[in-house]
């Protein structure tokens, strides 16, 4: 890769292929403060649909000095519109009207071509003699396998064994849109900086100077007040809601669970979006995604059949994940 290359792909990102894709993950390893390598390779999963959307995006999020920039740049239009790009027809020559000439093979040609017939001729013999090996250790192996089965037989009638069925949880998973990538829209900034701050990234350690203050007098010392951020505010908001509103249990008949509106106060389900809700689904907190989805079936009552199914499968998923 070459300054002119990657200058071509900031200009076009819609004709990175995944070889590109490749590329541009080799250059954030070795430059990973490079802001518009790691924006180009974000567009370049998001375009691919890539399960390593979301993980990259926390990671780009971590290493972006402005996030608001970076929420408006996955929101715009440029970066979630994709477009393919455009062949053009080229004139084929008839073939008919092209000469081929085989050459004739020359001196080095022809030795060139036996020692390559020597090659793969050793090749072949030692694939043979190590197939020979192969099936002599999985004799042996399964000499010993068989001496153990019977000595096993015993303990494994009395082991009971829980599967897990490995196919519903993958088709709960699937309804549920676990692991797809997270489409924010502008609405969903508070969701956007919510989703950061339930990553498991560590903040960067940076060093601190200490400052003695034993020759301080106590009337130099001054009380300062902590200020709560309003983010931080609207998400105790939701949190509280949570933990009081009431558990509800729907049927698999898509029933709308019945909410005791008189404890919900306004200002509670006003920042609640499904994006949030899929947050706590993607972090495992089953029951505030519940919760969540509860509160989206007040504010949303055309979409309660939907989210009272979306309901029931986070149940069972967590009765899954429990087993």
């Amino acid at each position: 890769m070459n300054a002119q290359q990657y200058i071509q792909w900031l200009n076009n990102p819609y004709q990175l292929t995944a070889e590109n894709t490749e590329a541009l993950k080799d250059m954030i390893s070795e430059y990973p403060y490079l802001q518009s390598a790691r924006a180009l390779y974000l567009k370049a999963l998001n375009q691919q649909r890539s399960f390593l959307y979301n993980s990259e995006l926390k990671k780009t999020a971590a290493y972006t000095t402005d996030r608001d920039v970076l929420f408006d740049y996955i929101v715009s239009e440029n970066f979630v519109t994709y477009k393919p790009l455009h062949i053009e027809d080229l004139n084929v020559v008839d073939e008919n009207y092209i000469e081929f000439k085989k050459p004739e093979p020359t001196l080095d040609e022809t030795i060139e071509k036996r020692v390559l017939d020597t090659l793969v001729y050793i090749e072949n013999q030692d694939k043979e003699t190590e197939l020979f090996h192969k099936i002599d250790q999985i004799s042996k192996s399964k000499i010993e396998a068989n001496k153990l089965d019977k000595e096993n037989a015993l303990i494994e009638e009395k082991q009971v064994a829980k599967e897990v069925p490995s196919e519903e949880i993958h088709q709960l998973e699937e309804n549920l849109e676990v692991g797809k990538p997270l489409d924010f829209s502008e609405n969903d900034k508070f969701s956007f900086t919510e989703w950061l701050k339930l990553t498991s990234a560590q903040p960067i350690q940076r060093e601190t100077t200490e400052i003695s203050n034993e020759n301080i007098k106590p009337e130099e010392k001054i009380i300062v007040e902590e200020t709560i951020p309003t983010k931080q505010k609207n998400m105790d908001l939701i949190d509280r809601f949570i933990e009081t509103n009431p558990k509800i249990t729907p049927s698999k008949s898509a029933v709308v669970p019945v909410i005791n509106t008189e404890r919900l106060n306004e200002d509670e389900p006003f920042y609640m979006t499904e994006t949030l809700a899929r947050i706590y689904l993607e972090q495992k907190k089953y029951q505030k995604a519940i919760q969540a989805y509860e509160i989206l079936i007040l504010k949303y009552p055309e979409k309660s059949s939907l989210f009272a199914n979306r309901i029931f499968d986070i149940k069972k998923l967590q009765e899954f994940n429990n087993i």
